[in-house]
């Protein structure tokens, strides 16, 4: 069952299911965040510093009212940049329960930004006006490209891309604003040739107020230990700063119209 329709019983309000929460979160959107990550994932990331999340059930369940005040408590550290992310697992999982969160904080003032990687997104225009929603209660999207070619996109994370780069030109359009972000892992997301054609559809994009490049780490291999579930990137070492320095220079100065069409 997913957990986008969960429902609290009699009430009607929606309920989330959180793996944990972040009080003073300063990387995911501007200022100081009070993070919720949800539980759920599809992917698969062979990279993945949180296997934990990916079950769809247990966690901590709550309210949108609930998970507001929980987070409204730190209000006075937030100041004029700060707020709530929601993060994941895959945040979109739970778009209702968001959808209540933002608008929640919105009516309070309060920032939102939503962290996700795109893979539940579709076209479907039940999906869309639904997505609107959320959209209007949002003030900024963190977009997680895990790769840009398709196939090496399944090989990574077991799903294909196109829907995750349909999404980001969706968000262009309706002139959203945005972070991408691209992990970088050696051997397998540093192709000097992908990483052009990444640069390139960033390019097309507008309202992208950053492009992250963030290093891959090991910070997470415990948890897949726990989990018993292999880890197939043991052999994989964290970038050098000069193998992340050259990503970020590809990014920032190649030509990137041949990779257009």
């Amino acid at each position: 069952m997913g957990l986008e329709n969960k429902k609290q019983e009699n009430t009607g309000e929606v309920k989330g299911y959180i793996h944990s929460i972040e009080s003073f979160g300063s990387v995911d959107g501007p200022g100081v965040r009070y993070i919720f990550f949800l539980k759920g994932c599809h992917m698969r990331c062979r990279y993945c510093h949180n296997p934990d999340t990916w079950d769809m059930n247990g966690g901590e369940c709550m309210t949108a009212e609930e998970a507001f005040q929980k987070a409204y408590r730190y209000r006075t550290y937030w100041k004029d940049k700060g707020g709530i992310t929601v993060s994941g697992g895959e945040a979109l999982l739970q778009i209702d329960f968001v959808i209540e969160l933002f608008k929640i904080a919105k009516s309070k003032g309060v920032n939102t930004v939503l962290d996700t990687s795109g893979n539940p997104f579709k076209k479907d225009p039940e999906y869309l006006k639904k997505f609107d929603e959320l959209l209007s209660y949002t003030d900024l999207i963190l977009l997680d490209i895990k790769h840009i070619d398709e196939q090496k996109h399944k090989d990574l994370t077991g799903w294909s891309n196109k829907n995750i780069l349909e999404l980001a030109q969706y968000l262009s359009e309706k002139e959203k604003d945005m972070w991408i972000r691209h992990v970088l892992v050696p051997g397998i997301t540093d192709d000097e040739e992908d990483l052009r054609k990444l640069g390139a559809f960033v390019k097309t994009l507008s309202h992208v107020k950053r492009f992250e490049v963030l290093p891959y780490h090991t910070l997470g291999l415990f948890k897949w230990e726990q989990l018993g579930i292999d880890y197939s990137l043991s052999e994989v070492r964290p970038p050098s700063k000069e193998e992340f320095d050259k990503a970020n220079q590809i990014l920032e100065t190649e030509n990137y119209t041949e990779y257009l069409d």
